[in-house]
């Protein structure tokens, strides 16, 4: 069965690759995968096959065709893993920076779940074979703390403490700016941007609560770090709250500025406690996931 989408360029891509113009669109097809639609002629502007340096107009009618996704079997793979706590129910780990939570179109191998299913054989079931285990993320250039659960009684627990905001989840961060308040809350909803459909916005129509917690470690004059405490969990949500009130995370290129004088690979952001009640015990538990190398350096020369 071939599937059929259709994308009508908005203003803001004029004259953009039409490569890039769709995966900026569509959040989940990378541009080799769209590059490799435009190869099998998959792929139409305004009704005519489309040509791989094809730079786009407003108002161009771009159709692409897909086959019906059949999910990949995913492949264990012999990744080192950095173990912060495993139990026969839970194990939680502490994601290097650059490392893909779970394989996606694009990511089918190297991700933390190819990892994960060498390393434990077993993993629970209920968000399907391409994310078993996996009930939270952190984004690719993320690091720190990520809960993985070894089965389904297990999901379903932490689940419903993620549903209830109980779940302990604190981050540092590195913003631009210095705030003058010690402490703050942002209390934003969030919601898919409706053009860039791999970024998240304030401005969205269709939006959910989102809060952060934020307080001011240190200063740095130009920089300020950060502690931040998730009260909801939305995706991207402390780097779109942090741009919303003027502090873009430093590193972060979707969300803040498109350079910086530190050449870094992605936002500063770490995923450094997290803390939830077990599954099976019951009894509280809290994990910290120590601050990567790259990120110390950072603070020392600030």
């Amino acid at each position: 069965m071939i599937n059929t989408h259709t994308y009508t360029v908005d203003e803001k891509y004029e004259n953009e690759r039409v490569d890039k113009c769709i995966t900026s669109a569509f959040e989940d097809l990378s541009r080799s995968y769209i590059q490799r639609l435009m190869k099998e002629e998959k792929m139409t502007v305004n009704g005519v096959v489309c040509k791989a340096n094809y730079r786009v107009k407003t108002g161009d009618e771009l159709s692409f065709f897909i086959d019906e996704l059949i999910e990949p079997e995913i492949v264990p793979e012999d990744i080192p893993l950095d173990i912060l706590y495993e139990d026969s129910d839970l194990i939680v780990i502490n994601k290097p920076k650059g490392m893909v939570v779970h394989p996606a179109p694009g990511h089918y191998s190297g991700t933390m779940v190819n990892a994960l299913m060498y390393h434990c054989k077993d993993l629970s079931g209920i968000n399907g074979v391409m994310r078993p285990g996996i009930v939270h993320r952190i984004d690719k250039d993320t690091t720190g703390s990520v809960l993985i659960c070894k089965n389904d009684l297990s999901h379903n627990d932490i689940a419903r403490q993620l549903k209830e905001h109980s779940i302990t989840r604190k981050y540092v961060t590195i913003v631009i700016g210095n705030i003058k308040e010690d402490k703050g809350i942002i209390d934003q909803p969030i919601g898919r941007h409706t053009t860039e459909r791999k970024k998240m916005s304030i401005y969205s129509k269709n939006k959910k609560s989102a809060v952060t917690r934020y307080k001011v470690l240190e200063r740095f004059g130009q920089y300020t770090y950060l502690e931040c405490v998730l009260e909801t969990g939305r995706t991207h949500q402390i780097r779109v709250h942090m741009a919303s009130i003027g502090y873009p995370i430093l590193g972060d290129n979707v969300y803040g500025r498109q350079k910086d004088r530190f050449h870094l690979e992605g936002q500063t952001l770490h995923a450094k406690t997290i803390g939830f009640v077990h599954p099976t015990t019951h009894e509280y538990m809290e994990f910290e996931a120590p601050i990567p190398t790259y990120f110390q350096e950072l603070l020392q020369q600030l």
